[in-house]
């Protein structure tokens, strides 16, 4: 199994574009977008520039791709306007049923403008599907983050081929929640890719609580499934001192001979957290 992350926050962009590569070729979550405001501050040119980069990336891979999934309908998980939709595969969130006002505006609104262009649209909640000797399976909607999460819901996708397994959890900040820690579990990836619980709004916006929960599930998954590596990147990467707060993590997965790292770092990359530096940016421009 090929896995190629192409937009990530560690890469300098909002998105967890993932392209997947077994007897067919899949793409996760075709979309990116910069935070509207930081410090203050919009985003920078070199946000810009990174994110018009970017964009022409997941572009291209989309092109090549049979298959697209979108996890659910936030601007950094799907273009909603992009022609690369035309005459490929689609598994969609369910855009009627656990979904919240605006992610059912969003996805009606790509509904329409994709129209009978593609090939086949599939709501795809809590079902499984066999495409040549690839298993793709996409979970109930699980909360964006916390009980209740006001974000609406998302669905993590799991891939297998052979002996290999990649689950990509998209939103699920965290995880904070018991329902989608025991789903990632029982699913037993090799890889898994998930965005971390969002520590910059600790305090105001997520409880310590809740971030020592999170904490205690990433340790639960390390050590109860046979995850080699765990790419964990998005919301936790705004804070430049993420490390700090997963630091628990970070040491269980050492002793147990496992890796904990970004996108950018699986690739072998420098992080580029642009939009955590933006203040720095705005004053070398």
């Amino acid at each position: 199994m090929k896995i190629v992350p192409l937009a990530f926050d560690s890469l300098g962009v909002r998105s967890t574009a993932t392209f997947v590569e077994t007897d067919i070729k899949i793409l996760i979550d075709p979309g990116a977008s910069l935070g509207p405001s930081r410090y203050g501050l919009p985003p920078s040119v070199k946000e810009i520039e990174k994110l018009e980069e970017l964009s022409e990336l997941v572009g291209e891979y989309a092109r090549i791709a049979d298959f697209l999934t979108i996890s659910h309908y936030h601007y950094d998980h799907f273009f909603p306007q992009a022609e690369f939709y035309t005459d490929k595969f689609l598994f969609l969130k369910d855009p009627k049923d656990k979904i919240n006002r605006s992610q059912k505006r969003r996805a009606f609104e790509l509904l329409n403008w994709i129209g009978d262009s593609s090939k086949k649209k599939v709501f795809a909640d809590g079902k499984s599907f066999k495409l040549k000797k690839t298993e793709i399976t996409f979970s109930p909607p699980v909360f964006h983050g916390g009980i209740n999460s006001r974000q609406g819901y998302v669905l993590m996708c799991s891939i297998l081929y052979g002996r290999g397994k990649l689950l990509h959890a998209s939103d699920v900040q965290g995880p904070q929640l018991d329902f989608s820690t025991d789903w990632i579990i029982d699913e037993n990836p090799d890889v898994l890719i998930l965005s971390g619980f969002p520590t910059l709004f600790l305090g105001f916006r997520v409880s310590k609580e809740s971030m020592d929960k999170s904490n205690r599930n990433l340790m639960k998954i390390l050590t109860q499934t046979k995850v080699n590596t765990i790419i964990l990147d998005h919301h936790l990467v705004r804070d430049l001192n993420y490390k700090d707060k997963i630091q628990e993590v970070l040491e269980k997965a050492q002793k147990l001979g496992k890796k904990v790292l970004t996108a950018a770092e699986f690739l072998g990359k420098e992080p580029e957290f642009l939009e955590a530096k933006r203040k720095e940016l705005y004053v070398e421009s």
